[in-house]
C-alpha cells in the first residue's frame, strides 16, 4: 500500500476527501489560532498561564514559525493542547499542519511530551526544637488565658438577685414577727442588708454555689430592706443593689406606739430652735402643741409668744400637724421658742383615731446676744458684733425672703438701708421691724436692754 493510499484512507476516515481539502483549504492554520484566541479574549500571556505553553511557543504557532518550535513531536502536542484551549477540533487542527507542510494527511500516532514527575511529599519531622518551641507557645497561650480569666474576674462586680421573695413588694399576715430573705450572687460575696430604724446591717455570706439567706425581723407597718453584695477580694459593690418592702398590718385595735428622740427630757439648750423628732408605729400623723411653763431661773419674764416652725394645716390653735413618713419616722421643722421652761407635747393619731402622747420638759436659757434679721424687701445690711466689724455678711445688699443669724457675747449692732423692710428677732422674741421703709437706721442689741437706735454709720 502506498503512501497516497494511506492518506486516502485517513482522510475517508475523517469525513474530509482529498479534492475537497484542496478545493476549499480556508483561512491559515496561524489565522485560525489567532481568530480563535481573540474570540476567547485572552492574550498569550494568560494563554500561557493557563496552558502552560510558553508565549515563545505559541507566538510562533501563530505567526507559522515552525523553526523556532523544538522539534515536529513537541510541536504536535502544542498543537493538540492549544486547539483543545481555544475549542478547536485538535485532529483537524493537526490535518491542516501536516497540509500547510506538504506532508500525508495519514494521521500519526500522537505523541505527548511527558509530564514532569511530581515530587513526592515529605513526610513531617518534629526536631526537638520544634517540640519545645510548640510547648512553650501552647504555655504561654494558657498563661495569658489565665491571666485575662483573673482580670475579667476581679474587675466584674458581684452579681446579686433576691428568689425569696419572688416579688419586691408583699404583704404577709399580722402575725408575722420575722422573714427569710434568699437569693444568689458571686460565691463568697458578703450580702449586706440593711432597714431603716436600726444601726447595723443584717449580714451574710453567699456559698460555693452563689446561694445566701438570712432571717430578719419584722415590725408592723411597712418594713424595707436595702440589699447590697460586695465582693471581699475586690472590694466591689454590685451595680444594682436590691430593694424589698414586706408590709405587717397593725390589728384594729392597737394604738399606736411613740418614741421621741428629740428634744430630750429636762434639757436646758442654749436658743430656741429646738428640733422635733422621734418614730411611730401605727400613726398617721403626729401633732406638737408648746405650752409655756414659766421664767428661766434668773432670766427676765417672757413677753412674747413663741413661733412655731412651719407645718402641715388643720393643727390645733399653738400645734402643728405633720403626716408620718413611711419607715414610721417624723421630723419637725425647729420650734423657735423664747427663754424660758416649756413643755413640748407630742401626740401621734393613727387612722382609727387612736393616740399615743409624750410630753418633753425642756428649759431656754439664751447665752449672749442672738439675733435672726429677716429681709421682707431689698435692703442694704452693715453688722458690728461685739463693737467689731462682721466680714462676710456685712455690707451688702439682700434681696426679699433672706434670713440671716448673728451671734454675739455682749452686743450686736446693725445699720439697715430700710428699716421698714428688716425684721428682727432678739433670744427667740419677735420684735417686728423697728422703723420706717426706705429709711436706714442703725440699732443697737444689748439685752436684757431694748434695743437702741444709734448714730453708727
Amino acid at each position: 500500500m502506498t503512501t497516497r493510499d494511506h492518506a486516502r484512507r485517513a482522510a475517508q476516515r475523517f469525513g474530509v476527501s482529498e479534492r475537497q481539502d484542496a478545493l476549499d483549504p480556508g483561512p491559515s492554520l496561524p489565522d485560525r489560532l489567532t481568530a480563535a484566541r481573540e474570540r476567547k479574549g485572552v492574550d498569550l500571556v494568560r494563554a500561557e498561564r493557563e496552558t502552560k505553553i510558553r508565549v515563545r511557543y505559541l507566538s510562533a504557532l501563530e505567526s507559522g514559525d515552525y523553526r523556532d518550535l523544538p522539534g515536529a513531536v513537541y510541536t504536535k502536542g502544542f498543537l493538540r493542547n492549544y486547539a483543545i484551549y481555544l475549542g478547536l477540533d485538535p485532529e483537524d487542527v493537526l490535518r491542516q499542519w501536516r497540509r500547510e507542510r506538504g506532508e500525508a494527511t495519514a494521521p500519526e500516532p500522537l505523541i505527548v511530551p511527558p509530564r514532569p514527575i511530581e515530587e513526592p511529599a515529605r513526610p513531617l519531622n518534629f526536631s526537638p526544637s520544634i517540640v519545645v518551641a510548640a510547648l512553650l507557645t501552647v504555655g504561654v497561650v494558657l498563661f495569658f488565658v489565665y491571666l485575662g480569666a483573673q482580670l475579667l474576674r476581679y474587675s466584674r462586680p458581684p452579681e446579686l438577685s433576691v428568689t425569696n421573695p419572688a416579688q419586691a413588694v408583699i404583704d404577709v399576715e399580722e402575725t408575722t414577727a420575722s422573714y427569710r430573705l434568699a437569693g444568689t450572687s458571686t460565691p463568697g460575696a458578703t450580702i449586706s442588708i440593711l432597714t431603716p430604724g436600726q444601726e447595723q446591717p443584717y449580714r451574710t455570706t453567699a456559698g460555693s454555689t452563689g446561694d445566701w439567706s438570712i432571717q430578719v425581723d419584722l415590725r408592723r407597718g411597712q418594713n424595707r430592706f436595702e440589699i447590697s453584695a460586695v465582693n471581699p477580694e475586690t472590694g466591689k459593690e454590685a451595680e444594682t443593689p436590691r430593694t424589698v418592702v414586706i408590709t405587717v398590718p397593725f390589728l384594729v385595735i392597737q394604738a399606736p406606739t411613740l418614741t421621741v428622740t428629740q428634744p430630750v427630757d429636762g434639757t436646758t439648750y442654749g436658743n430656741g430652735a429646738i428640733a422635733v423628732s422621734g418614730t411611730t408605729t401605727n400613726a398617721k400623723t403626729v401633732t406638737v402643741i408648746t405650752s409655756f411653763q414659766g421664767n428661766a431661773p434668773g432670766a427676765p419674764k417672757a413677753t412674747a409668744t413663741p413661733t412655731l416652725g412651719p407645718g402641715a394645716s388643720g393643727a390645733p390653735p399653738g400645734g402643728t400637724t405633720i403626716d408620718v413618713a413611711n419607715d414610721g419616722s417624723f421630723e419637725f421643722a425647729p420650734l423657735e421658742l423664747t427663754a424660758g421652761q416649756w413643755a413640748i407635747t407630742v401626740t401621734a393619731t393613727s387612722e382609727q383615731g387612736q393616740t399615743a402622747t409624750l410630753t418633753r420638759k425642756i428649759t431656754v436659757a439664751y447665752s449672749g446676744v442672738n439675733l435672726v434679721v429677716n429681709i421682707r424687701g431689698s435692703a442694704w445690711i452693715k453688722v458690728w458684733i461685739d463693737g467689731k466689724l462682721e466680714g462676710p455678711q456685712s455690707g451688702r445688699v439682700y434681696s426679699a425672703g433672706k434670713t440671716l443669724t448673728f451671734h454675739g457675747t455682749t452686743s450686736i449692732e446693725i445699720r439697715t438701708g430700710s428699716s421698714g423692710v428688716t425684721r428682727f428677732r432678739l433670744n427667740g422674741v419677735d420684735l417686728g421691724t423697728l422703723g420706717k421703709s426706705g429709711v436706714p437706721e442703725t440699732w443697737l442689741f444689748q439685752p436684757p436692754a431694748a434695743p437702741v437706735k444709734t448714730q453708727r454709720t
